[in-house]
């Protein structure tokens, strides 16, 4: 991928990093996202100097369409285009019921998912259509198919961003831009740690390894190989297409 840009929102951790790092690997430039934590995104800029890409970071939150805007024209600014965008940043809801949830909470989860997702493609679509490809790539999530109880405001929001996932597709499949989703199961992260801690009390989410219809829970790598894959040649016949990324555990049980 020599000669195209990536930027990838929440790319300094967790699945963000690993398609930060990933897509370096693969020879993309890669503007690393992120909003609060500094640290973890100089050093995912870091790692890709390191071993001989191009990264930089840029400061900004996903949910105000202004800092959008801001930080597209800053990586265009840098790099001249943006030729992929990988929607990840995101947050966890607290797992109230619908009658409990605080309002604050559920329109912050939205904004993040959804409108972030929104603001961003809205920002990046016009200097990807003077490419000769665009590649846009959702991180969801397998809530859209469980919608589980207690998870309101999170299923909402990855179902929008699901939403206008394929409503893009649509749009700008005459403009050579590809747009695709990518579901994750349960993944070793820092949220993903949260989740069944809070969920089930377990402390070591690598015990539940043994469940898992593979053997292990998903990694944030293997999460970056299905992106990793979308956004290269051999994957440029692919759009409007929902990737689940669980080991098996919806169609196997």
């Amino acid at each position: 991928m020599s000669g195209r840009v990536a930027l990838v929102t929440g790319g300094g951790r967790g699945i963000g990093q690993a398609i930060s790092l990933g897509l370096a690997a693969d020879g993309a430039t890669v503007a690393v996202n992120y909003r609060r934590d500094a640290e973890a995104a100089e050093q995912t800029v870091k790692e890709i100097e390191t071993a001989g890409g191009t990264a930089r970071t840029y400061q900004a939150s996903v949910d105000s369409r202004d800092e959008c805007a801001a930080m597209t024209d800053a990586v265009v600014a840098d790099f001249g285009a943006v030729d992929i965008l990988v929607n990840n940043a995101g947050i966890a809801s607290r797992g109230q019921s619908v009658k409990s949830t605080d309002p604050d909470e559920f329109e912050r989860v939205l904004r993040i998912h959804a409108m972030g997702s929104f603001w961003m493609c809205q920002a990046v679509i016009p200097s990807m259509r003077e490419r000769p490809r665009g590649d846009v790539v959702f991180i969801s999530s397998v809530a859209t198919d469980q919608l589980a109880a207690r998870g309101a405001p999170y299923n909402m929001a990855k179902a929008a961003e699901e939403a206008l996932a394929l409503t893009l597709a649509k749009e700008e499949v005459a403009n050579g831009i590809r747009v695709n989703i990518v579901a994750p199961g349960l993944v070793d992260t820092e949220m993903g740690r949260r989740l069944v801690k809070g969920a089930a009390g377990i402390e070591d989410i690598r015990t539940l390894d043994g469940v898992m219809p593979l053997a292990r829970v998903c990694t944030p790598d293997d999460v970056a190989g299905v992106v990793r894959f979308l956004v290269s040649d051999a994957g440029s016949y692919i759009t409007g297409a929902r990737i689940r990324v669980d080991g098996g555990v919806a169609s196997l049980g």
